[in-house]
């Protein structure tokens, strides 16, 4: 293994979003979740919070990265807490739209040929932003468990481990 491989981990698991903003908390509480679990050396999980974009990107390389998995909320039509796994091909046209109206389609689409990339949504009940508001609806708080469950099985369905 060269020296640079070791900065990378096979599988990256990326929380976006902001607990002040009520449901905006899901990617984070999820991935607190996952930070308590064991599970194998080359997962990496990180709290994105709301610099996701900039900074996740910094955590992958072609060479190394196998996946990245994003879970955050979105506005999919759903009923609140129901939870949605896509690709980046079923991102709407031009923009991620959440709550962060980030703009990630182009740089995932340049990525997605040399790393498989996965979102799991949440159907958000509420945001708060701007105006502060701790604490994830009971329908959006319920989906936490289904959610990291999700990711253990995408990790050993892809991977053959967690």
């Amino acid at each position: 293994m060269k020296e640079m491989d070791k900065l990378y981990s096979e599988i990256v698991v990326a929380g976006c979003g902001n607990p002040l903003y009520a449901d905006d908390g899901f990617g984070p509480a999820v991935v607190e979740r996952l930070k308590g679990m064991e599970l194998p050396k080359n997962v990496t999980v990180v709290d994105a919070g709301l610099g996701g974009p900039h900074f996740v990107f910094t955590l992958l390389n072609p060479e190394s990265t196998k996946a990245l998995i994003i879970v955050d909320i979105a506005d999919f039509g759903g009923e609140p807490g129901e939870l949605r796994w896509l690709t980046v091909d079923e991102l709407p046209e031009g923009s991620y739209l959440d709550a962060h109206s980030w703009d990630l389609t182009e740089p995932l689409q340049c990525i997605k040929d040399d790393i498989l990339i996965r979102v799991l949504v949440c159907q958000k009940k509420y945001v708060s932003a701007p105006e502060m508001d701790i604490g994830i609806t009971d329908e959006v708080q319920r989906a936490i468990p289904g959610a990291v469950s999700e990711i253990i099985k995408e990790i050993r369905m892809n991977y053959g481990n967690a």
